[in-house]
This record gives structure tokens, C-alpha cells and sequence, in this order.
């Protein structure tokens, strides 16, 4: 059991308590501390967990990867520190896992602790444009599709149960990417070598308020961090993944939606974040680079069998208004027409 903490004394003793209570076998809990200045250490250490203390904060992808290093077994469940496991939720997960030998990842379905009749996340598919399509997101749960364990292409770093060996094999979460589109960059590369994500859907676990100044719920003010965030690591991503030929025939595509993503920044008072962006993936060049070179030579799917044109996924809260749903509207259909005409061209 690994929990990335940065500053979460206000959720850690909860999530920690949650852990005591699970039902099955957990023989260990580390926190990987990403240089906390709050009480989080003495919380981890008072709720009985060994505590790995990163030198600073980096984000949560290096403290992840770290706290799989460290763990003694192969299967590790990774929370982050706003996860409230329910108590049934890893006999479940590991029930699926265990259903077949190429799963890596089984995540559980979350739902918002503040309203639990709603699914934050639930997995999802990969858009062409370098974004996750969110299956049930925002739905009320008992309309939610899906029932049992279902195979999805992206899984979303809450709360995950993960081959800890497969995924360090796969080169673990890019630690250059600090937070945002690390958890679909992975995802594509297991699913791009071959191996199975699942969600499974009658395990729950509570979603806390994440990170302020990062995270972000509902609201008119959209953080500009994560408009810098977006704008590097998306690329980042795709640079990485994808092969030369769908970037080539997807470029009006991803075209369309830059122009869409930089008008956004700009009403959301962050265009020098948007910038800013792109001159840090310019200079994470070599990285991606031999990045690529790793991960394209060992894939054995193409991106036409993976990748999806829609739908789009929107916080509700970010497409109010009768304008903003027409335009997002017209964005996410001629998103999903282009690559209808070009996907059988894609490698």
C-alpha cells in the first residue's frame, strides 16, 4: 500500500483510517511524503505507517514511482492522500486482477465524498486530440453505465491497484510531468504494449478536494497552473506516444483544438501560462526523445486500434451558458468527424 502525500494533513488521517478498515490482507502501508511544511509526517507515523521522505516536491509521479520501488510486494494499491477507500473495495479489485493475467491495473470507480450519488471518475478512452474521454463523468450513480469489471483504456490516479512490476517495466510514471495527463500517458503505454486496464465498477472509494491551486471541481476560476500543466504535458504525451504518421494525419485535429485550449487560457487570464507551456516541452526535447525512442520500440498495438474521436469530456461547471455548449458542441463534432475520415490512415 503506497499514499502520495504533499501537505494533506486535512485528508491523511481519514485515508489512512480508511486502509486500517479494509477488508483482505495489507501487510504494509508507506507514505511517500513529498517535503511536506504541515503535520502530515507525524499524522502518517501516529496512524501507524512507514513514512518515505522525498528531499522536495517534485510531484506525485517521482514519489510514486519511489513508493513502488520500495514496496515489498508486486501488488501495490496507490492512493493519493484525498482517497477514502470503502471497506469492500480491495477484496474487489483484487478479485478482478486475479480473473486475468494481463491486467495491470484495476481502479475502483470514484465517487465525490461531498456527493456520493455522483461518479468523478470511472476510467476512460483515448482521444486523439491527447486527452482522456471520462467514462460516467459527473453522472449520478445510479445512472452510471457499466456493472462488474469492464475494460477501459485509461485508468485515473485516485486509488489504483497496480502490477508494480509491469508498470516500472513500462518506465513508471514520467516524472517530468509533475501532475496532470501522467496517469493517460501511462495508461497508453501499457494498453499500447498490449496490456489490460479495468474498472471495476462495485468498487467505490471517496474522492476528496484535491490539491488547491491544482486541482480543480467546480467554478469560474480555473487555476493557471493547470493551464501551464495542460499546455506542456499534453504534448508531452503525445510527442511521446504517438506514432509520427497520427500526429501528421491528425494535425488539423489537434490544430482545432490548440486554438480552442488557447482561447480558454486566455479567458481564464492565463495566456503567458499557455506560453510558458510550450517553452518547457521545447526544452524537455531530449527526454522526449529517448523516451519515445524506449517506448516506440517495444509496442505492439497501433495507435488506430486505440485511439477515439470523441466524445470530448467538459466539467459541467465550464460549459454553462447556451454559447459555450454550442461551441464545445461544434468543437467536439468536428473533432470526432476528422478522425472518422483519417483514423484507418493513423499507424
Amino acid at each position: 500500500m503506497v499514499v502520495c502525500n504533499y501537505n494533506g494533513a486535512r485528508y491523511l488521517a481519514e485515508c489512512l483510517q480508511s486502509v486500517r478498515a479494509l477488508e483482505g490482507f495489507v501487510d504494509e502501508v508507506i507514505v511517500v511524503d513529498n517535503a511536506s511544511t504541515d503535520d502530515s509526517r507525524a499524522i502518517a507515523e501516529r496512524e501507524g505507517a512507514r513514512v518515505l521522505a522525498m528531499d522536495r516536491n517534485d510531484g506525485p509521479c517521482p514519489a510514486r514511482n519511489a513508493g513502488m520501488r520500495a514496496a515489498r510486494n508486486r501488488w501495490v494499491l496507490a492512493l493519493d492522500n484525498d482517497a477514502v477507500c470503502t471497506p469492500d473495495m480491495l477484496t474487489r479489485l483484487c478479485a478482478a486482477v486475479a480473473s486475468d493475467a494481463n491486467i495491470v491495473i484495476a481502479q475502483p470507480r470514484s465517487v465525490f465524498e461531498s456527493g456520493r450519488d455522483r461518479v468523478h471518475y470511472d476510467g476512460g478512452s483515448l482521444h486523439y486530440a491527447g486527452l482522456i474521454g471520462l467514462r460516467n463523468f459527473y453522472v449520478p450513480l445510479a445512472e452510471a453505465r457499466g456493472t462488474g469489471v469492464v475494460s477501459v483504456d485509461c485508468a485515473v490516479a485516485v486509488a489504483l491497484l497496480v502490477d508494480r512490476d509491469a508498470l516500472l517495466e513500462a518506465g513508471g510514471y514520467d516524472e517530468t510531468m509533475f501532475i496532470l495527463f501522467e496517469d493517460l500517458d501511462l495508461s497508453f503505454r501499457l494498453r499500447a504494449s498490449g496490456r489490460r486496464i479495468v474498472s471495476v465498477e462495485e468498487a467505490i472509494v471517496l474522492h476528496k478536494g484535491g490539491t488547491p491551486g491544482i486541482s480543480f471541481r467546480e467554478g469560474p476560476a480555473y487555476p493557471g497552473s493547470r493551464v501551464f500543466f495542460h499546455s506542456r504535458n499534453r504534448w508531452t504525451y503525445m510527442a511521446k506516444c504517438f506514432r509520427w504518421r497520427t500526429l501528421v494525419v491528425a494535425s488539423p485535429g489537434l490544430a482545432l483544438y490548440e486554438l480552442a485550449w488557447f482561447v480558454f487560457a486566455c479567458l481564464a487570464g492565463a495566456p503567458h501560462q499557455w506560453l510558458r507551456g510550450k517553452w518547457h516541452f521545447v526544452r524537455l526535447g531530449g527526454h522526449v526523445r529517448r523516451e519515445r525512442k524506449r517506448f516506440q520500440s517495444r509496442r505492439t498495438v497501433s495507435d488506430r486500434e486505440l485511439l477515439v474521436g470523441g466524445p470530448l469530456t467538459i466539467t459541467p461547471s465550464l460549459k454553462s451558458g447556451g454559447l459555450k455548449r454550442t461551441f464545445l458542441r461544434a468543437l467536439d463534432g468536428a473533432l470526432s468527424l476528422w478522425w472518422g475520415i483519417v483514423r484507418g490512415l493513423a499507424a
